[in-house]
């Protein structure tokens, strides 16, 4: 049974970013506080600025203004995008060379520092190194079965570590010391300090595209087999039940508590709470899903979208109605973490007496004299 968790709301429509010029796609995004960068495969970035507005009727649309435009001289597509807010610099990737761009004026670094020989690339939101003037980086190199690890500055690079894989790797998230690798046929953990690794499962990376992504501290979510998202902590074990997932996920986000997929023709929300899947959105033709800082958004080639969560109290008084005493629960319960301590009691009292009376209505006496208490 379904709830509607979110809304999808368009940000960028088409006509915004490309005009009439049918053959720009988008390759990536970046957010970054309101800040909007698209990555083409012309080699051009664009820079949005993206505001939030709210109508009296609580209805949310985005208006994205266009800042400026780079052309970055290649005949390559930008293949990624971060930004490192700290330094005021955006990280492009492109033709397997990371630049360090400004990210207000987009003007590359006068220093001309960059990072050459990468295939893909991920920023440690869990830094090592405690200097709040840098960022760490974690490149797949063009060298055969080889992770490097760098010191971004303002400025400059500094190569920290490079590390050998026993299979060729093609996707990687980072935590700290550890590194969650998709390799050719299997997953793993990477101590890249000791170089202690933990095998995860098998999984052949030839079939379909891996999914690696950090969600939290020392905690990775992954596209496992069978269509399972599966979660692996860095000592190896998984502290949730999976969520299953279509065959050909090509993407997933989390916004707590809800994990979001995107496959060939749906957006698909489950709940971390109990696995249950619990909205379903028609999308075709997506290609890219992330999270910036708890913002959730989707792209097509040609236009960029938000997914809106609805506020959890209305989520959960919505259950309520339906008489899905249970979820409601569950949901009101694991909505503790993103609502402050006194509100939540207010909020939590309120809704065990609504289930109360619920259940009395249905003559469960025993389970409303449970929640009454």
């Amino acid at each position: 049974m379904s709830v509607k968790a979110f809304k999808l709301v368009s940000a960028v429509e088409r006509e915004t970013l490309m005009g009439d010029k049918n053959y720009i796609n988008i390759e990536c995004i970046e957010c970054c506080g309101k800040n909007l960068y698209i990555g083409t495969n012309d080699c051009f970035i664009y820079h949005f600025l993206l505001d939030e507005k709210i109508s009296t009727a609580g209805k949310i649309t985005f208006a994205a203004t266009k800042q400026l435009h780079k052309y970055l001289g290649l005949k390559k597509p930008v293949s990624e995008l971060k930004a490192a807010s700290a330094l005021t610099r955006l990280l492009v990737l492109c033709d397997n060379t990371i630049t360090l761009v400004n990210m207000m004026n987009l003007e590359p670094v006068p220093t001309g520092a960059r990072i050459k020989g990468a295939v893909t690339f991920t920023l440690n939101e869990n830094p090592v190194s405690g200097d709040p003037f840098c960022v760490e980086v974690c490149i797949i190199s063009v060298k055969r079965r080889t992770i490097q690890m760098f010191l971004v500055f303002e400025d400059r690079v500094q190569i920290v570590k490079e590390v050998f894989t026993p299979e060729q790797p093609c996707a990687v998230a980072v935590d700290g010391y550890y590194l969650c690798l998709a390799l050719t046929t299997q997953y793993i953990i990477l101590n890249y300090n000791t170089g202690v690794s933990q095998d995860l499962f098998p999984y052949c990376s030839d079939e379909k595209r891996p999914i690696v992504k950090r969600i939290g501290r020392q905690e990775f979510l992954l596209a496992g087999p069978g269509g399972l998202g599966m979660f692996a902590t860095v000592d190896g074990i998984s502290q949730r039940a999976p969520v299953h997932w279509s065959e050909n996920v090509i993407g997933a986000a989390l916004c707590f508590p809800y994990v979001v997929a995107l496959d060939d023709e749906f957006i698909t929300v489950h709940s971390m709470l109990d696995q249950q899947q619990k909205q379903t959105l028609p999308f075709k033709e997506g290609r890219i899903l992330q999270d910036f800082e708890g913002k959730v958004i989707v792209a097509t080639n040609k236009g960029v979208y938000i997914l809106v969560p609805l506020p959890l109290e209305k989520q959960i008084q919505d259950l309520l109605a339906s008489h899905r005493v249970e979820e409601a629960l569950v949901l009101a319960k694991g909505a503790r973490r993103n609502i402050p301590k006194e509100k939540f009691q207010v909020m939590y009292k309120r809704i065990l007496q609504q289930a109360g009376f619920i259940q009395f209505a249905q003559l469960q006496f025993l389970e409303a004299k449970e929640l009454f208490r």
